[in-house]
């Protein structure tokens, strides 16, 4: 599995640099998620631009992601510009389940206000 790991102080951008999220990738990504969230990444941006097909086994890997994050940080995904992967989305109506944000920047700023907010809310 191909893929880029950008790790800064609040968040971290993993981009699959694969076009098929599939069965093949699927529990090799949910073990990288694993070990991201058990290394204290509490904001993790996933970047599907280069993806350009998912399946439900890469599905599943993606809601494994926000569910290791819920309650801890923040699971981002972003860059499912192609129609496949937005059908695939659509059709399972993960819009009202997963935080998706249209870029990576737009993400990076996310995770910044999310991480913000936590903050504040701790030192109340």
């Amino acid at each position: 599995m191909k893929f880029s790991l950008d790790k800064n102080d609040k968040y971290s951008v993993f981009s699959l640099e694969e076009e098929n999220l599939n069965s093949l990738l699927a529990p090799n990504l949910k073990s990288e998620f694993v070990f991201l969230r058990n290394e204290g990444v509490r904001n993790l941006i996933f970047d599907l631009t280069n993806v350009k097909y998912v399946d439900f086994s890469g599905l599943s890997a993606i809601l494994t992601a926000n569910r290791l994050w819920k309650g801890y940080g923040t699971f981002i995904l972003t860059g499912a510009q192609h129609a496949p992967v937005q059908k695939l989305i659509e059709i399972s109506r993960l819009e009202s389940i997963l935080t998706i944000v249209p870029t990576v920047e737009e993400s990076i700023d996310f995770a910044m206000m999310s991480e913000l907010e936590r903050e504040i809310k701790e030192e109340d």
